[in-house]
């Protein structure tokens, strides 16, 4: 038998993103997200997602890594990011390469733990 608070993880993200499942802009999964001032301020009424991302990436986070520690689809996270970046909230880097043209091994292998995690 099921009950409405099961199906809550489901219907949660979909209200959030209001039915959107994609992003307004590409975010790779290994861009780096990084709260804003305007993030670090606690409001009344902001999202408690919102405010969860906010806190987790005080220090600087992969999208796939913030997916994984909010136990949420990557697609929704896009979504949320996207719109908390047009808010202020946080800083999206889209991922660079070393001085030399190779990939960051250090960033590759953090977005590669977030996966692992999901």
């Amino acid at each position: 038998m099921s009950s409405a608070h099961d199906s809550s993880p489901l219907v949660r993200p979909y209200a959030l993103t209001r039915g959107r499942t994609r992003a307004r802009y590409q975010l790779p999964i290994e861009a780096l997200v990084s709260t804003t001032d305007n993030g670090r301020a606690r409001v009344p009424g902001r999202e408690p997602e919102h405010q969860r991302i906010c806190e987790l990436c005080v220090e600087l986070k992969s999208v796939a890594e913030v997916a994984a520690l909010m136990r949420m689809p990557l697609g929704v996270v896009r979504v949320l990011l996207g719109d908390m970046s047009d808010a202020g909230l946080v800083a999206i880097q889209q991922p660079g390469e070393t001085d030399n043209g190779q990939p960051n091994l250090a960033l590759l292998e953090r977005v590669l733990i977030g996966l692992r995690n999901l």
